[in-house]
């Protein structure tokens, strides 16, 4: 890539789904060219649909765990569903998706000589045994369990990204991402932040895994968009892995109870059995964050929540057939 452009043509794949069309947004605003490459899976075109106009983005529906051959500066391979009901519904689409899928976008890196990103996840810890968790961390993951096709797969796309800057001096960056909300969420992607607020609105019974005091830690998609662009434009020698999320740590059973309180709802509490290789406990150290990028998330649990909430209260009210 040219040091001095000032424009990027930047791939991003997954491009439709939750993070990926906040982070399409973004580097269109920052003044890039954007393709949006996704196969729709999980993505949803009316997260980008009001791009479309814009003459500096353009949607490509394509699979990543087949080869590409396009032109561009850098790559942000966001590309795989991230929800344990959407990941273990194909699980053998889901680790083709994370390890053929990074063979591709390497292969095509490799090729124009492109700086690529790839999103990782905080699953690759499997259910911790130290907390929080830091990178050097190695996890402790179950691989044939219900949800080793996710935590496996990006975890051998770890592998792939520095193997690939270890033997052909590819520029990478591998962020470990953290649990995430905000507008867009699926609403039936069992993800904890959009299942309770789908069912409070709807004044349905809260289902709680659990005695709801395993802890998770939230981070708003603002926040989260911002440290994947600092990092991406960071130094080159700085690869990662990084852990990005919010390490403000709330039980399962508080996010509840924030969501009743903030929605008005009167819906009630109920608890079920804990899904097999739940982790306990989830939280970030953030530390090379904060030292190498100067970045500390910004937003607020009740705050994004707040948002949220509007962003799915309208959601409902324009599509009443959807079911929380």
């Amino acid at each position: 890539m040219n040091a001095v452009q000032q424009k990027k043509r930047i791939l991003i794949t997954g491009g439709a789904g939750f993070l990926g069309s906040h982070l399409c947004e973004r580097l269109l605003a920052d003044g890039h060219e954007v393709l949006c490459l996704d196969n729709f899976y999980t993505g949803n075109k009316d997260n980008i649909v009001h791009l479309v106009d814009n003459p500096y983005f353009e949607m490509i529906r394509h699979d990543v765990t087949f080869p590409i051959y396009l032109e561009v500066d850098e790559i942000y391979n966001l590309a795989c569903p991230a929800s344990p009901i959407h990941y273990q519904f194909d699980p053998v689409q889901t680790t083709k998706t994370s390890v053929h899928g990074a063979i591709n976008m390497l292969g095509l890196a490799k090729r124009v000589k492109a700086k690529i990103f790839q999103a990782s996840t905080s699953e690759v810890y499997g259910d911790p045994e130290i907390h929080p968790q830091t990178e050097d961390y190695w996890g402790h993951v179950n691989p044939v369990g219900i949800r080793s096709c996710y935590d496996e797969g990006k975890r051998c796309a770890e592998t792939l990204f520095f193997d690939y800057k270890r033997q052909h001096k590819l520029v990478i960056k591998v962020a470990r991402i953290f649990n995430t909300y905000g507008p867009r969420m699926h609403p039936n992607d069992g993800r904890v932040v959009s299942n309770f607020i789908v069912q409070a609105l709807q004044n349905k019974p809260i289902t709680i895994y659990g005695d709801g005091s395993q802890s998770r830690s939230f981070c708003y998609v603002d926040d989260l968009i911002e440290v994947f662009v600092r990092f991406m434009n960071s130094e080159d020698s700085f690869s990662g892995p990084m852990n990005t999320g919010n390490p403000g740590e709330f039980t399962i059973r508080e996010l509840a109870e924030n969501v009743i309180e903030l929605t008005g709802s009167k819906s009630e509490l109920i608890e079920k059995p804990l899904p097999q290789d739940d982790p306990r406990q989830r939280q970030p150290d953030i530390t090379q964050a904060r030292e190498k990028l100067g970045w500390e998330p910004q937003v607020k649990l009740r705050e994004g929540l707040v948002k949220t909430i509007d962003y799915f209260d309208n959601f409902l009210k324009s599509a009443p057939q959807i079911k929380g």
